[in-house]
């Protein structure tokens, strides 16, 4: 015990819960020590990560002294409490409490999507009478319209416990949702006119305890004791989110959360959640593809393989092994990118990378680029500053622990060349162009040193500092757990060194940790691959500088999924034989590859992940290959042994994975942010020249997410159109929906413009990961605008 004032404040309450005694910290309710000790008490608008709401009443419990029953979920302990949970005054509030909800449930259970999952369902049967005393006519609540997500077809079914308007509001970082009305007339609705459109949206189904919001691309697709239920991880983003698979018939029908505190708690992404549409979409892969004589026939895979072996072999003969190129993809497991590096070693080449839209490489970091901490230490922190990253589209999920660092009192500042909202307090931001973000990053720096006494860094003096760097740096100085974290904008930039650098140099000097807020499922992974193979290799951009005689790609499509578009497609084209290895048939493939392979997507093979904490997690695969696709490993492994290399005769993807394990060793011995150099060119701005944001989109991200229908239903799904300031649009005299020209380097594209405040002057958003902007360059630089064709509007 302590006092303070004369007032005693005890560590513990000592209570009891159903005549057992437990101890619960001050602060706690009810519910929070019957769940201590194991006892279930009825609730449904009780929910452990939402607030507080005691609408259902579900919850009542009988409290020594207590003139009637009270509210588990709502009732904080007391020193020397006693509740019974199961008593006669207990079970007959409840008893009263599910005979008011079912006055107008409607009786639709045997058609009812949540059909062996409502916890309604659940409870009145345990709670319920076998007969209602009303016989008045239900209420009819009318069908909404919340997007192609989330279904609210039977709204009548609501209860109003108000989980989705609290998700909305405390974790999505958007109140989508809302209740209208009072008594009969209340209603759960949306926006006049608007659908759900949070990147998280799709936990409103979780949370809801009834059939009223149900999965659109799930509905009347099965029933939850037809479904076969096995784990696996999110193979989106490197969150590394714990996923559970449903599995009907071979066919993979549904994703769900798998609860793990340490990384995605109970939540999911969309991304991750639906988009597994694509995995059973027509344009999946199913049998090896062969081009004779210009036209693609289907073939067997001894064929095709022994064309491969036989071809490698004549190129290897005639040019050397470092002719043959090696591309993968940060969605590829640990185990294929493994067998990639080798298969590329054994041939004598250098040439295989991963990091496919990066265009600097001037400087790297000294070991695996990662987080920097935990993925649950994110909420520790008091102060963070975010370079180049709209973090919401990025990682969804590690943006709703950034916006509870927020609620919590954490400050966060925000250096970026988009102004999307982050749905949470921010302390400063700075918007700027692309080249003006290592200006402005320089200025902190300045405003840090000078409020130490320090001199400026010699080449900072003449940047001088600003009111929003004197901010920034006040609050970073103010901390003591503070934090700098480069996001995917800051990846992909032009001058991506510049910003590394300037970013390790204040890290260093605030003592912050500087973190990746990394890309891939396995971009961790890709690095740690390469780490294993000491002899070192090239990365993306040499390898788009060079030319060679073959290339073998796996899971990338190259007019999507290379920063450099125009450079990958020249080399592929230039090259005497591609092969490609992918899930889903794709034109463009078509048109530079000479084989393409089907092979496994994440569900249908097993492998490793690393996220980006450098936490490995495995996974199987959930379903049987589709047709003749085969694992990519498997496929590896037969083209080394055909080939005649050394260390390829694995059984098992288990055997793989231990000689990665023993080639990586520790990794988090390799964990390292910090720059291994200070040699970068220092960006230049020209106040008359356009720029070039080349975000890539959420749902756009790779060859997966493309193909999930529901999700190029959404909002953010729509893209393919020239985002500009409206200040801009103005002074080039059009309005939305004119057409305008892009010109990057020697590459053009027509575009209708809309209207983006997001973005600022003088520059241009024009996503990567498209095909309507496949045809420029690199996802940063100088553009050059033709409103119609003849006039220059911007100089590259």
């Amino acid at each position: 015990m302590s006092t303070i004032k004369g007032v005693w404040l005890a560590k513990v309450f000592n209570i009891e819960v159903d005549d057992r005694s437990v101890e619960v910290s001050p602060g706690n309710t009810v519910m929070d020590a019957a769940n201590k000790l194991g006892i279930v008490v009825p609730h449904f608008c009780y929910h452990k990560k939402l607030s507080i709401a005691a609408n259902c009443r579900m919850c009542l419990v009988q409290v020594e002294k207590a003139p009637k029953p009270l509210p588990a979920c709502a009732t904080p302990v007391s020193e020397g409490m006693k509740v019974w949970t199961k008593s006669e005054i207990a079970t007959k509030a409840q008893n009263g409490v599910m005979e008011f909800l079912l006055i107008n449930h409607p009786l639709d259970c045997p058609i009812c999507d949540q059909g062996g999952e409502c916890q309604l369902q659940d409870l009145a049967v345990g709670y319920g009478s076998a007969s209602s005393r009303y016989s008045e006519n239900k209420r009819v609540v009318a069908a909404k319209d919340l997007g192609p997500l989330v279904s609210a077809e039977e709204m009548s079914r609501c209860i109003h416990c108000t989980r989705c308007v609290r998700f909305g509001q405390e974790i999505a970082g958007v109140m989508e949702l809302g209740m209208a009305g009072r008594g009969e007339h209340s209603q759960i609705i949306s926006s006049v006119g608007s659908t759900v459109d949070s990147e998280l949206s799709g936990n409103m189904i979780d949370v809801c305890p009834v059939g009223a919001l149900t999965s659109k691309p799930f509905r009347y697709a099965a029933r939850s004791w037809e479904l076969t239920r096995l784990k696996s991880i999110g193979p989106h983003d490197s969150m590394g989110s714990n996923i559970t698979v449903q599995v009907k018939h071979e066919k993979v029908v549904r994703v769900l959360p798998r609860t793990n505190e340490a990384i995605n708690e109970c939540w999911l992404s969309d991304r991750d959640r639906f988009s597994y549409e694509a995995l059973n979409s027509d344009s999946r892969l199913s049998v090896p593809l062969l081009k004779k004589d210009g036209v693609w026939v289907e073939s067997d895979w001894k064929t095709v393989l022994e064309i491969i072996t036989s071809k490698f072999k004549h190129i290897i003969r005639e040019f050397g092994g470092n002719s043959i190129c090696f591309f993968g993809t940060p969605q590829a497991t640990l185990e294929e990118l493994y067998l990639q590096h080798k298969l590329c070693e054994e041939l004598g080449s250098e040439s295989v990378d991963f990091r496919l839209q990066r265009e600097d490489f001037d400087i790297e970091t000294s070991g695996i680029p990662w987080l920097g901490m935990r993925i649950n230490q994110i909420e520790e922190l008091d102060r963070v500053l975010i370079i180049g990253s709209n973090i919401r589209k990025e990682q969804p999920l590690l943006s709703a622990k950034f916006r509870r660092l927020s609620k919590l009192g954490g400050e966060i500042c925000l250096v970026n060349p988009i102004d999307e909202d982050f749905l949470a307090p921010v302390l400063e931001k700075v918007i700027v162009r692309p080249s003006d973000m290592f200006k402005t990053l320089a200025m902190v720096h300045n405003s840090v040193m000078l409020s130490q006494g320090k001199v400026a860094h010699d080449e900072f003096q003449k940047l001088g500092r600003s009111k929003k760097s004197d901010i920034i740096a006040g609050s970073l100085l103010s901390g003591q757990r503070q934090a700098i974290f480069l996001g995917n904008l800051a990846e992909y930039h032009s001058h991506r060194s510049a910003l590394l650098s300037v970013a390790d140099m204040l890290s260093r000097e605030i003592g912050a940790t500087l973190g990746f807020l990394g890309g891939g499922a396995n971009s961790v992974g890709g690095y740690a691959v390469r780490s294993a193979f000491p002899a070192g290799t090239l990365n993306t951009s040499q390898i788009l500088g060079n030319k060679y005689a073959g290339c073998l790609m796996m899971h990338a499509e190259a007019d999507l999924d290379f920063g450099n578009t125009p450079a990958a497609l020249a080399l592929l084209e230039s090259a005497k034989f591609v092969v490609s290895m992918g899930a889903f048939d794709h034109d463009a493939a078509r048109g530079y590859s000479d084989v393409i392979l089907p092979i496994a997507p994440f569900s249908e093979t097993g492998g490793t992940f690393i996220n980006m904490e450098g936490y490995s997690q495995t996974f199987t695969g959930v379903v049987k290959p589709l047709g003749e696709t085969r694992p990519a490993w498997k496929v590896l492994r037969v083209l080394g042994t055909l080939l005649g290399l050394q260390g390829f005769n694995f059984n098992s993807i288990d055997e793989v994975s231990r000689e990665v394990s023993n080639s990586i060793g520790d990794i988090e011995q390799h964990l390292n942010n910090r720059a291994e150099s200070r040699h970068y060119a220092i960006p230049n701005s020209d106040d008359s020249l356009f720029e070039r944001i080349g975000e890539v989109p959420i749902y756009r991200s790779d060859p997966i997410v493309r193909r999930s229908e529901p999700l190029q239903k959404t909002k953010d799904g729509t893209v393919g159109c020239i985002g500009l300031n409206a200040c801009e649009i103005k002074s080039l005299g059009l309005t939305d929906g004119d057409e305008l020209a892009v010109r990057q380097g020697e590459n053009e594209i027509l575009l209708p413009i809309e209207t983006d405040d997001a973005v600022p002057p003088k520059t241009v958003r024009l996503p990567g990961g498209v095909l309507e902007t496949s045809a420029l360059g690199p996802l940063s630089g100088r553009v050059r605008l033709l409103k119609n064709r003849k006039q220059s509007v911007g100089v590259r």
